[in-house]
């Protein structure tokens, strides 16, 4: 639970973003409260006053990343009227989050799927994500301009995949590109295909 008093709440947010740099550059399984502790500046029983043990560190990390990402996710997608517009604010701004963060990016990318204990959040997070994909998918139906015959669990699940491949490449490569120019040419291939067309 998040502490109110403004200065706790301060060390709190501080906490959690030491853990995150941490958990990313060593992993889950090799990081321990000493060294989140020195990362934060603070003695190893302040950790304690805050959070059970480690894994609450990373379920509360999670909790707060995902509320700020999908705060803006919702903004983004909300302003277009077009659908297919919404679904480039909403690719667009999930790009921008993770490259802004890398941190985030490498702890939910690298550690978190492979920690049992965390599914049913990581499928809460997923289901959130893939509810904004059908808003946006059933909007384009509605105004003609998506297939109506889409099968729409297949859809979603192809654009939350590649989204997911294109941050993991990026990973991969140190951030040494612009995560976000990938967006459009995501959002292209989504709604062209690869067919050639024909004349």
């Amino acid at each position: 639970m998040k502490p109110q008093n403004k200065k706790k709440l301060d060390k709190y947010y501080s906490m959690l973003n030491s853990a995150g740099a941490v958990f990313a550059k060593l992993g889950f399984h090799k990081s321990t409260i000493s060294l989140i502790a020195a990362e934060a500046g603070v003695a190893d029983g302040t950790i304690y006053l805050y959070f059970k043990n480690k894994e609450d560190i990373l379920y509360q990390f999670l909790i707060y990343k995902t509320t700020s990402v999908f705060d803006k996710m919702r903004r983004a997608a909300a302003e277009p009227e077009d659908a297919e517009a919404k679904l480039r604010s909403l690719i667009r701004c999930h790009l921008k989050a993770f490259q802004d963060d890398r941190d985030m990016a490498v702890i939910f990318h690298s550690e978190v799927r492979y920690l049992r204990d965390l599914e049913p959040q990581i499928k809460n997070i997923s289901k959130i994500y893939l509810d904004f994909l059908t808003e946006i998918i059933e909007h384009g139906q509605v105004q003609g301009t998506m297939r109506q015959d889409l099968f729409l669990g297949l859809v979603k699940r192809f654009v939350l995949g590649s989204v997911e491949g294109v941050i993991n490449t990026w990973i991969a490569a140190e951030g040494k590109y612009d995560l976000v120019a990938m967006a459009d040419p995501l959002v292209d291939l989504y709604m062209n295909g690869i067919r050639k067309k024909m004349r």
